[in-house]
């Protein structure tokens, strides 16, 4: 059984070396959809009987580890320098630097990384995050897919 969650973040970010207009600092409204695959849970008396995993903590934890740590943040790859600079600038602004260029593709990847951690380890009955679809606009997305075990 897989069931999925929508949340959804504002950020800003740059490809520093693209041929467009992506070469620019500029923001997007994304569109994280969390796909885990689990057994339904038949404990009797257990809060999320019924379910693969509430969907409550399937956005509780999804916030805490991604969400609200992007929303409103400027993504910035750490090595675009003048950017990272010019955002230090800025007192109190909400940078987060990563380890690769802030692609939709490499997002996704990132938030994959992440949650896989967190879902995999700690809830549901063989609970195993499946996938991680992000929007970068209503026609452009990325998936990552947990290949087949």
């Amino acid at each position: 059984m897989t069931i999925t969650r929508k949340l959804e973040f504002d950020a800003g970010h740059r490809i520093p070396d693209h041929r467009s207009q992506c070469r620019n600092l500029h923001g997007h409204r994304y569109v994280l959809e969390i796909t885990l695959r689990g057994k339904v849970v038949e404990t009797e008396g257990a809060p999320d009987r019924g379910m693969v995993m509430d969907f409550a903590d399937v956005k509780s934890l999804a916030m805490e580890h991604i969400v609200s740590r992007w929303d409103h943040a400027f993504i910035v790859f750490e090595g675009d320098t003048r950017v990272r600079e010019f955002l230090q600038s800025m007192p109190d602004h909400k940078t987060v630097v990563i380890d690769r260029v802030p692609t939709v593709e490499n997002l996704a990847a990132i938030a994959f990384e992440t949650l896989a951690q967190v879902y995999d380890v700690h809830y549901g009955i063989d609970l195993r995050l499946h996938q991680v679809r992000l929007y970068e606009t209503p026609n452009c997305w990325a998936d990552v897919v947990r290949p087949a075990e």
